[in-house]
């Protein structure tokens, strides 16, 4: 019988044999790693810190389509041939960020094929959240879309346990995330916390009971 794979995904052991291609930049918060329209020439991986992905539309309409944590990669598109970027990338907070050059990480996913089968299997979970994400947008109302947005940011459903503290993120942040407006976010934060499902005072407490709005049909 062959066994399953057990290789963690250890992205920081492949990316020391980058050498040349890579280079570490300390980003301080608030401070654009890339803008949307920029030439995409390299992939980008959160060693410490948080980073925001943002996309403006022709009318000058801001969304926010991911909050990306430590470990995860992001302007990987290129690798798929996208020339320019279609978002924009912001550090949320002090951060360490890795650069890695296009051709570095080719090189790399080719020469180390332990790697190459991890960040593909990265590369599909992503893919899967992001369907989730539009599904979500497309077919549920703004207050489960906050409901989810709160559980994700607090890893519920992840491996290991929660985290029920969540990082400051201003209220205009989940509006933009969720696509609504900020007052209908600060209704349903009102609404969660006098039910018990979040608390607030400084810090966001998020509790799994939060899980009966997104399950509730």
């Amino acid at each position: 019988m062959t066994r399953a794979r057990t290789t963690p995904f250890d992205p920081e052991l492949v990316l020391s044999k980058v050498g040349k291609g890579k280079t570490t930049l300390l980003t301080a918060k608030k401070h654009s790693i890339f803008s949307q329209g920029d030439a995409a020439e390299a992939v980008f991986y959160i060693q410490t810190g948080k980073v925001k992905l943002t996309v403006v539309s022709q009318q000058g309409k801001e969304a926010v389509i991911a909050i990306l944590e430590p470990g995860a990669f992001f302007g990987q598109s290129c690798l798929a041939g996208q020339a320019i970027r279609a978002a924009t990338a912001t550090a949320v907070e002090d951060s360490n960020i890795v650069r890695i050059n296009k051709d570095a990480m080719v090189r790399v996913l080719h020469e180390e094929p332990v790697f190459a089968e991890l960040f593909m299997a990265y590369l599909l979970a992503h893919t899967i959240r992001v369907e989730e994400d539009l599904v979500d947008q497309l077919f549920n109302s703004s207050e489960k879309r906050l409901a989810r947005v709160l559980l994700l940011l607090a890893h519920f459903g992840k491996e290991g346990k929660p985290e029920t503290v969540i990082t400051k993120i201003s209220q205009e942040t989940l509006a933009e995330m969720i696509g609504t407006t900020r007052s209908r976010v600060s209704y349903f934060m009102n609404k969660f916390r006098k039910l018990g499902f979040i608390d607030y005072n400084g810090e966001l407490h998020v509790h799994s009971s939060l899980l009966n709005v997104v399950l509730h049909d």
